[in-house]
């Protein structure tokens, strides 16, 4: 009796048991449905949902990319959960690892990823495609316990940043000087992004060029650049989903900005974009802090009025398009400064807005064959080059001058107008201007003719005697800011003469049909990259500096990269340049460069060829088609047999 006793007593401890573990089974084996995450690097793919079961962990991806188009899931794939443990992927549903992953038509679509099951009491995952996988998805911080983030880590102070709405516009001052940027990555994690791209706007130029900051390990980044004057600046973060930050850089003083990583990215999540926010953007202290602290609600007011295209009956005449455009335009305007008036902005911003709007009033109209043209082809289902020119041409020949009012142009002598991303524009514009109307001596003026010395000096042409001796007219703060620019060519310039990895060749004296045929057969063997190139080409120059690193890279493969340019590259200015640019160097006469285009159909520059070792065109480019496209192409041609 005792041992039958003791049987059901151990029968029924084993039935508790095994009931225990069912129900805690049961209990941890959980579904979570469109987890909140902190940060993601794509709008490709995001987790719908979760399942715990008791050996696996599975993710539902939702996907959505362009029709017709594939993604691809790496097999390298895996999750990191919070304590560090990582689980590599085990297998797909719907979607074959490694593989070509076609979007349907509706450019949605979804699939399932297998991954082992994650410890017990895991607080959230990331998931990476692994650091070896080039331009690989990430999502960071897919959280499991919680529909909520962790608090973000911010002081009260910046949390608790207000405008001052009774505070002026405080007017840009030409000064020259150093501006620092001091910023940092909320959020950050390690393979987030390894830089911020910083886009510089100049009142001399418009677009001033772009740097890749280093972001460091803490999430903290910092640049110096020497300004003019008070600079609109645009921070870019590609790695998380192409977002911008909008600041402002003043000499001498510190621009603070804090990215708010996981806002961008809830801002353009497929489940959460509808959902509280998690605070601003960015924030931000320094140089027109007010305007910037209310650039997202401005930004929506005027998206109200401009964010729509109007329809055009494009059949009709050029000069009656031309008058529809303008008529559309300033009633727009009317509107908006209605709006504007009529807001609760601050007196900062409403100042800056209507210099904002004075800007875009004119450059709308000087550009009004450029808009229009840009509107006539996104109604077209099929057009080409040809089609393009013809329209603008159409256009821009019942375009004039005057079409813009002469009382326009006085706002490009209010120094609230240098704070506009055009301004530098208009400053290029500005001999074509001035031939069509007298604008009144002042800020235009001396910006004007800084700007044509100081586009010499980035065409790599240092200043003359009598060019100095001009420059003396000109504001100091003008002078000082082209001496140092100067300063800095004929320094690269010393520097360039002892740099070696280029090559100066002569194309030799023959017919112009074998002309090309005897530039590459010197290289016979191997692999080229031909590029067709001009000094005062600025995509040009941008795509070469962007392949510097391919280059190196591939330096020890089998591949000879031949620039060829014409005389409309100052000899000075190309002799200057190219030392920068390793590779065999070719100029050729105006003649030569002219039956080069016709002949091998070079409508533009850049263009590029990749040549296989028999001396054959096995690639194309009329324009700069990216680094990753351009080496996927050389890569090709070299593992060709």
């Amino acid at each position: 009796m005792k041992t039958k006793h003791m049987n059901l007593v151990r029968s029924s401890w084993l039935m508790l048991v095994g009931l225990m573990l069912l129900v805690s089974c049961s209990l941890d084996n959980r579904v979570i449905e469109k987890p909140v995450f902190l940060a993601s690097n794509t709008t490709s793919i995001e987790v719908s949902k979760v399942t715990l079961t008791d050996s696996t962990t599975v993710l539902d991806i939702f996907a959505r990319y362009q029709p017709k188009y594939w993604i691809r899931i790496a097999g390298s794939s895996y999750l990191t959960d919070d304590k560090g443990n990582t689980y590599p992927v085990q297998s797909g549903i719907g979607i074959e690892l490694d593989k070509e992953f076609w979007m349907p038509e509706s450019g949605e679509a979804e699939f399932q990823l297998v991954f082992p099951r994650l410890r017990n009491g895991a607080k959230y995952f990331d998931f990476s495609e692994g650091p070896e996988v080039e331009g690989g998805f990430s999502i960071w911080g897919v959280q499991l316990k919680s529909n909520e983030l962790p608090e973000l880590q911010l002081s009260e102070d910046v949390l608790a940043q207000k405008v001052d709405k009774d505070a002026p516009l405080a007017e840009p001052v030409l000064k020259y000087g150093e501006a620092t940027i001091k910023g940092k990555v909320l959020d950050y994690r390690p393979g987030m992004l390894a830089t911020v791209k910083v886009v510089a706007y100049s009142p001399l130029v418009g677009y001033d060029g772009d740097v890749d900051v280093t972001v460091e390990a803490d999430g903290s980044f910092t640049h110096t650049m020497n300004v003019l004057c008070t600079s609109k600046v645009y921070l870019i973060y590609q790695g998380m989903m192409t977002n911008q930050a909008e600041i402002f850089v003043e000499p001498g003083q510190v621009s603070e900005v804090y990215l708010n990583i996981r806002e961008a990215s809830r801002l353009k999540s497929k489940f959460h974009a509808d959902a509280a926010s998690y605070g601003r953007l960015y924030y931000y202290s320094g140089a027109m802090e007010n305007v910037v602290r209310e650039l997202h609600e401005a930004n929506n007011l005027m998206a109200e009025y401009f964010g729509t295209v109007n329809k055009y009956d494009f059949t009709q005449k050029p000069e009656v398009l031309l008058d529809e455009y303008k008529k559309n335009l300033l009633s727009k305007m009317e509107l908006a400064r209605k709006a504007l008036a009529e807001s609760s902005l601050g007196q900062a911003m409403k100042t800056y807005l209507q210099g904002e709007l004075d800007m875009r009033l004119l450059y709308s109209l000087q550009q009004a064959p450029n808009a229009l043209t840009t509107e006539y082809m996104n109604t077209q289902k099929n057009w080409d080059r040809e089609t393009y020119f013809a329209f603008m041409n159409k256009i821009q020949k019942s375009w004039s001058n005057s079409y813009v009012d002469k009382e326009l142009y006085t706002v490009l002598n209010n120094p609230v107008a240098l704070l506009n991303s055009d301004y530098g524009i208009m400053v290029v514009l500005a001999e074509m201007i001035q031939s069509e109307y007298t604008i009144d001596e002042g800020l235009f003026t001396q910006m004007a003719a800084t700007a044509k010395l100081y586009r010499g000096i980035k065409d790599f042409a240092p200043l003359t005697d009598a060019q100095k001796e001009e420059m003396k007219s000109l504001p100091e703060a003008c002078q000082q800011y082209l001496s140092a620019a100067n300063d800095n060519l004929l320094a690269t310039i010393e520097a360039n003469k002892k740099k070696t990895g280029f090559r100066v060749n002569e194309a030799g004296e023959v017919a112009n049909e074998d002309l090309f045929a005897s530039i590459i057969s010197q290289f016979r063997g191997k692999v080229l990259l031909v590029d067709f190139w001009a000094t005062w080409c600025g995509p040009c120059r941008n795509a070469n500096k962007a392949m510097a690193p391919m280059k190196e890279e591939l330096k020890d493969k089998d591949i000879v990269y031949v620039y060829i340019t014409g005389e409309t590259s100052p000899k000075g200015t190309w002799e200057n340049m190219i030392p920068d640019i390793h590779g065999e160097h070719f100029r050729v006469t105006d003649k030569q460069w002219a039956y080069l285009g016709n002949a091998m159909g070079i409508e533009g520059v850049p263009t590029y060829f990749v040549i296989d070792r028999e001396g054959d065109i096995k690639y194309k480019s009329v324009g700069f088609p990216g680094v990753a496209k351009m080496k996927e192409e050389l890569v090709k041609v070299l593992d060709e047999k």
